[in-house]
């Protein structure tokens, strides 16, 4: 995918490699490891705030969504791409919800990716694919993954003391929630496809490096894999897939409520193209008229000074629909002091 002229990427690596920074060359350093999270045991609170702090991302396991709520999704949407161009364009334009394909966003940002993007919460009214099994199974696995996310994030605000638990997760039950749920699915290539200009050590960047802008995103995906994160060093990192796990990203939002505690990952996918992947992702988001800045209970008492200028849902909304895919959407929304450092 070509998102923006830049230099050359930094190292990669996988949780299989031994970690190496550019320029290091200390082979006992030791291996990223990707947090991983069971939600069913006591220290899941202090785990899931580690991770939010080091990456922005870890894996939850025994998290009670019932498998066949995504195998059975995973069968209509796969079944769905199958259809001619035509019919899947016919069937659910964008306007903004629907079908998409290649173009992300609408300033020049394309990706080797067709998709399906609709609302989590208006249950799909005026979206085409309202009748059948598809529908019923998007409704029920959205609803599955949403008390999921409901659960995680007031499991963040005890292990932060804020109060009450459900400041975080209320955001996302509201019945003003602008939650948002996608359907990628990535195709083999065409063996007479040339991607030269996306080329990198034999694998294609089907979807460029980005941050999500919402609190939360939930993801899964089959077992193709894809997915990577960027460290803190600027190493890229490879996610091994995990079909029956799910993967969470810190967004903007949520960077903005912990005053920069947590981080929001930059993440991309990169495939060799010879695999079908699919993933779903859930994007919980607050009300459009919701403000965002950092919660009080963080900034200790005045201690420590506010690194954000307070914004609506709909004004940061609206200010990343309008950049690129790559950009630093927060810089706009940080004070100067902040900015600066």
């Amino acid at each position: 995918m070509v998102v923006l002229s830049k230099p050359p990427p930094p190292p990669t690596a996988t949780i299989t490699d031994r970690f190496s920074c550019p320029g290091e060359a200390d082979m006992n350093a030791p291996r990223p490891q990707i947090p991983l999270v069971d939600l069913s045991t006591p220290d899941a609170k202090s785990l899931i705030i580690k991770a939010c702090e080091d990456f922005g991302f870890f894996k939850v396991v025994n998290h009670g969504v019932p498998s066949r709520l995504f195998y059975e999704l995973e069968a209509e949407a796969s079944a769905f791409f199958s259809l001619h161009p035509s019919l899947k364009e016919a069937a659910a334009p964008p306007s903004p919800f629907g079908y998409g394909n290649k173009w992300i966003g609408r300033n020049g940002d394309i990706g080797q990716v067709e998709y399906l993007l609709l609302s989590a919460d208006s249950h799909f009214q005026n979206f085409p694919l309202t009748a059948g099994k598809f529908c019923s199974a998007m409704k029920e696995y959205i609803s599955a993954v949403r008390s999921m996310a409901c659960d995680i994030l007031e499991l963040m605000a005890d292990g932060l003391k804020i109060q009450p638990k459900e400041t975080l997760s209320k955001l996302l039950m509201d019945e003003q929630s602008d939650s948002v749920f996608r359907i990628n699915h990535y195709p083999p290539c065409l063996e007479n496809q040339s991607y030269d200009d996306d080329q990198e050590e034999g694998q294609l960047i089907r979807f460029g490096e980005h941050t999500d802008p919402q609190i939360i995103s939930v993801l899964r995906s089959n077992s193709t894999p894809g997915l990577q994160i960027s460290l803190k060093d600027g190493t890229w990192i490879t996610v091994p897939p995990d079909q029956d796990s799910f993967f969470i990203n810190v967004g903007d939002s949520l960077q903005v409520m912990t005053n920069g505690r947590f981080k929001s990952v930059r993440h991309r996918v990169v495939t060799n193209g010879r695999e079908s992947r699919l993933s779903t992702i859930y994007f919980g988001g607050p009300p459009l008229s919701e403000k965002i800045a950092p919660l009080p209970s963080l900034l200790m008492k005045g201690k420590e000074s506010s690194l954000y200028k307070e914004f609506t849902w709909f004004e940061y909304k609206s200010s990343a629909y309008n950049s690129r895919l790559a950009d630093n959407r927060l810089e706009n929304f940080q004070h100067v002091q902040a900015a600066s450092s």
